[in-house]
């Protein structure tokens, strides 16, 4: 991991050293990689192409791309700027574009060309930009139906720039501005780059979307400091995955639980050779999930825990020979660690509390939001709003705080309840959630989606055999499906009212 003492970098600097014509992004619809220096030119081309637009030094601009190399070539190039990248969501709404934009003021509204129709509604006078993907050539900017062209005479960007503008989840509250300079993007590159020893050999397959950290830092700009190239399909699917992966010889994959998930129902045939580990971040990873992923990819398979205001990772279980424990989040790999009191005082190995992050990477704050960092930062600690506990150094994660099922008294982690539930054989995906209720104020209520026959009275049987009485689930909903973010969370506030009608 790098020294917190070393000076911060730029995003451009991830990039220095590497030898010019060794491939870095590898599109499979477009046939040749693009080179580290061919990523250099278009990063550099495409700044000098959003410095004519009007794009300067501490502006945003709002991004609604599609998964490709256009999307890192557009963040280099920013962070050449020193402007900022807020990635969107291609699937949102005209009502979720209209709330994104007013909150990110950006100064240009950057779309694919010929795409992004709701936002195109909800930009009102904004202007917009319209990136045309050119396979195997530099990509056009078109403004007004105009094609731009620019130089280099703008102001570079620093490492204390804002590099990557996201919003939260929003799974227990209004979404915050979280912004992320490019020093924290470039030690957690680094951070992540140094815990699974990657290097000019490996090559990542990125399946998460790039409008979030987990594919763009951990799958992308980590292998990319390593000196190693990363695949990144313009569209992925599961079935997809297993050929492209073979194809390009990939030797690792991060993702998140649901999407390993899919791919392991769709697999159609053996791994690829060159696979040497497997990555799971974003929400829990069940013990069940985690062998069943290891006997189909063949190799070690290791849960990390991230966030977006850590700049991705924290903490990971590592590698072998070292020691990876099921059901554990790891050891800090990227930030120091701490459990800490309702007070914010540290508390000793083994006893539970809300877990705390410090260091290069957690971001210096949410935007205008003095309340929220009032709540979230406490003698240089970064409090995530989840309940975990330290033992022997790995971090076991209980539930968000706010998702935690208070009944009659009883702290109730939701995680407990799902592992229970993903552990019968008929359970193909699980949610537990808090129920209000006249006398205990709340219980626990679930939902299931299946890949076998089963009924609720079975399942809450099963849990009834693992469980203390009070954790068991009062009702269990089964689901076609259980609705997800795209980074695979659940939102545990909203499933009362989901699975009710009501919401």
């Amino acid at each position: 991991m790098p020294r917190a003492s070393d000076a911060p970098e730029t995003l451009g600097a991830l990039l220095e050293g590497k030898p010019g014509d060794a491939p870095a992004i590898v599109c499979p619809e477009d046939g040749a990689p693009r080179s580290f220096s061919a990523l250099t030119d278009a990063a550099a081309r495409q700044a000098g192409l959003l410095s004519a637009a009007g794009v300067e030094r501490g502006d945003r601009v709002a991004m609604v791309l599609r998964n490709g190399p256009e999307i890192i070539e557009v963040l280099f190039a920013l962070g050449l700027l020193g402007a900022a990248a807020a990635p969107l969501n291609p699937a949102y709404t005209v009502d979720e574009y209209a709330f994104y934009l007013e909150d990110l003021d950006p100064r240009l509204l950057l779309l694919q060309a010929g795409e992004g129709a709701n936002a195109r509604a909800a930009a009102a006078s904004l202007p917009i930009a319209e990136l045309e993907p050119q396979p195997g050539a530099h990509s056009r900017i078109h403004v007004n139906g105009s094609e731009l062209s620019g130089g280099d005479g703008f102001e570079l960007g620093t490492a204390d720039d804002i590099a990557l503008l996201l919003h939260t989840s929003g799974t227990t509250s209004r979404p915050k501005q979280v912004p992320l300079r490019q020093g924290n993007l470039a030690y957690s590159a680094r951070s992540i780059a140094a815990c699974y020893g990657l290097g000019p050999d490996d090559v990542s397959f990125c399946s998460m979307p790039l409008f979030h950290v987990h594919g763009l830092v951990a799958s992308t700009l980590a292998a990319l400091v390593a000196g190693g190239r990363v695949v990144v399909p313009r569209r992925y699917t599961s079935r997809g995955f297993w050929s492209q992966a073979r194809e390009h010889a990939i030797t690792w994959v991060s993702a998140g639980p649901t999407t390993h998930q899919m791919a392991l129902d769709a697999r159609d045939g053996d791994p690829p050779a060159s696979l040497r580990f497997v990555r799971s971040c974003s929400s829990p990873l069940s013990p069940e999930l985690m062998q069943r992923a290891e006997d189909a990819y063949g190799v070690p398979v290791v849960e990390a825990y991230g966030m977006t205001e850590a700049s991705h990772q924290m903490t990971s279980n590592p590698l072998p020979p070292e020691r990876r424990i099921p059901g554990s989040v790891g050891i800090p790999a990227g930030a120091e660690v701490a459990i800490l009191d309702n007070a914010g005082a540290e508390l000793l190995s083994g006893d539970p509390g809300e877990v705390a992050v410090r260091g290069p990477g957690i971001t210096s704050g949410y935007l205008n939001n003095p309340e929220a960092n009032a709540d979230a930062f406490v003698d240089g600690w970064f409090r995530t709003g989840d309940r975990g506990v330290l033992e022997d150094g790995y971090l076991y994660l209980q539930g968000r705080l706010k998702e935690m099922i208070l009944r009659g008294g009883e702290n109730i982690s939701p995680y407990e309840i799902e592992d229970v539930l993903l552990a019968h054989p008929a359970v193909r995906d699980a949610v537990c959630f808090a129920l209000e209720d006249a006398k205990y104020g709340e219980v626990v209520g679930a939902a299931v989606s299946l890949q076998a026959d089963a009924g609720a009275e079975e399942l809450t049987a099963h849990c009834g055999k693992r469980l203390a009485s009070f954790k068991v689930p009062t009702v269990i909903h089964v689901l076609d499906e259980i609705p997800r973010t795209p980074t695979g969370k659940v939102q545990r506030r909203r499933m009362a009212a989901f699975v009710t009608g009501d919401g």
